[in-house]
């Protein structure tokens, strides 16, 4: 065996070790994204429903629909109290589903189209800087990379 032969054989090893351990590495980050983004879902949730504290967060879910109506001002008020339960189920359901790992493609899909409105009502209400400052668009950004991450892992990519 030449030495270019002998080289490129013991290269191949290398670099399959390489790439499972970045797979590896991969599979931690998307594990880590998704139970990162379920988690703040509901704890949002705890929040509203008083489970932090009286004093911490909203507290209470009159305390929520307050800031519902606050972030979304353009809204007419008697649609308030039902932005503020569908924002509730919503996030439920994709909180436990992220974490779960359940549709997690189409969860994250999901996931990212609630926090971009999210994202752009506060900015309409509050302006630019509360959803920057929140990251509200980067965890909308981080939503949008599990679904791809997602449907490239199941060959659906276009």
């Amino acid at each position: 065996m030449g030495k270019a032969q002998l080289a490129a054989s013991e290269t191949v090893p290398r670099r399959a070790t390489t790439t499972s351990s970045t797979l590896n590495w991969e599979r931690l980050g998307i594990l880590y994204a998704r139970i990162a983004l379920g988690a703040a879902f509901l704890s949002g949730i705890a929040s509203r429903f008083g489970l932090y504290g009286k004093n911490v967060g909203y507290g209470n879910f009159a305390n929520f629909v307050k800031y519902t109506a606050e972030v979304n001002s353009f809204m007419p008020a008697f649609t308030i109290p039902f932005l503020a339960w569908s924002a509730t189920a919503a996030e439920l359901v994709l909180g436990i589903a992220l974490i779960l790992g359940v549709w997690p493609r189409w969860v994250a899909l999901g996931s990212a189209v609630l926090l971009a409105l999210f994202g752009i009502t506060m900015a309409i209400s509050f302006g630019i800087k509360a959803p920057l400052d929140y990251s509200v668009f980067s965890a909308s950004a981080a939503a949008v990379l599990l679904a791809l991450y997602e449907g490239r892992k199941h060959g659906h990519e276009s």
